[in-house]
């Protein structure tokens, strides 16, 4: 049998990284391995994933994520990063692929820049054997930071960014930016 593991945490939390770092590991086995993130992340190359340490490796970029299982034949490890911005079909797909002996290894938000889950990853967090929670710096304490606080006041789920648009906060660092920034 195969098996899930979720990868997760605010933004510049090391999601990514950890992602790679796995990924390097599969490398040095006899395993074949694919990776996979949104065609709506721009961030970076289309064809690659980067953490913000610049760390880089390949990546095929996918609209719909039920075009993974095309792949389900192919390959003994699938990884995806950024599963938040892709539907709720991914719940599926990754039971499907797992149930099929294949590793999974998912990277994405836990929750959107307003501190509520975010997308399927709740989802894939119950399914998963194994759900790594990282933590970034709070710029504002320095203990560890949950949340992706976006400095902006747009309101849309869906906002891509980087340290310009978004800092990762505190519990405590969150709420009372949010509190101001709502009531300004």
């Amino acid at each position: 049998m195969g098996r899930i593991e979720v990868i997760c945490g605010s933004m510049f939390s090391g999601k990514t990284e950890e992602l790679i770092r796995r990924i390097n590991k599969v490398e040095k086995t006899n395993l074949k391995y694919m990776v996979f993130k949104p065609e709506i992340d721009t961030r970076n190359k289309k064809n690659s994933i980067k953490s913000h340490n610049n760390i880089e490796i390949p990546a095929q970029s996918v609209n719909n994520v039920v075009d993974i299982l095309n792949y389900k034949n192919k390959f003994d490890v699938i990884a995806i990063d950024e599963a938040q911005f892709f539907s709720n079909d991914i719940v599926s797909v990754c039971n499907e692929l797992a149930n099929s002996g294949i590793r999974v290894i998912i990277a994405g938000l836990d929750m959107d820049y307003s501190g509520k889950p975010f997308g399927p990853m709740p989802y894939l967090m119950a399914i998963a054997e194994e759900v790594i929670k990282v933590h970034a710096i709070c710029s504002d304490t320095g203990n560890p930071a949950l949340y992706s606080y976006r400095k902006l006041k747009n309101k849309d789920v869906v906002m891509l960014g980087k340290k310009d648009e978004y800092e990762p906060l505190s519990r405590e660092a969150f709420i009372l930016k949010m509190k101001k920034k709502y009531v300004e």
